[in-house]
């Protein structure tokens, strides 16, 4: 009776889990486009995209990088632990209908098992790069900015 319920719970989680790769596959996209903008916008040695204002403490600046990075690199790290899940709830079934004799309905199930990871590891890789990209501009800009304030200390 456990494993039953068991089964049927995760059953009802691949859809959710699915959407939810969906929705990171699409997250990662846009973020996609706007660090494309913001590299574009970069190009201006005029460009800012922390405050420098004096009355805010540098922990606070240094709060407001971490809160910029936060969603790309829960992107880059979330991401491939649900394509797991999305593969392996399907794995189940697909397995009994292998050993029932039902080849061609597990492998219609292995193949879709299969996609959901191929999203996951797609927006994973996609939010790694944007991760890793915009925490370098990110901290040259935090280095700019101790640098001034040591300056005119």
């Amino acid at each position: 009776m456990l494993e039953a319920g068991f089964t049927q719970l995760t059953q009802l989680l691949l859809t959710p889990i699915l959407w939810l790769l969906a929705a990171a596959l699409v997250y990662a996209l846009w973020m996609s486009g706007a660090v494309l903008v913001e590299a574009w916008q970069r190009r201006s040695p005029a460009f800012r995209s922390l405050p420098d204002a004096p009355e805010l403490a540098f922990d606070e600046i240094e709060l407001i990088v971490l809160r910029r990075l936060e969603p790309l690199r829960l992107l880059s790290r979330v991401t491939p632990m649900l394509g797991l899940i999305a593969t392996m709830i399907p794995l189940g079934p697909a397995l009994h209908g292998v050993a029932s004799g039902n080849g061609s309905a597990a492998l219609a199930v292995f193949s879709d098992a299969f996609a959901g990871v191929v999203l996951a590891l797609t927006a994973a890789a996609i939010g790694l790069v944007l991760y890793s990209l915009r925490r370098r501009w990110l901290l040259g800009e935090l280095l700019a900015i101790r640098k001034r304030r040591e300056g005119l200390a």
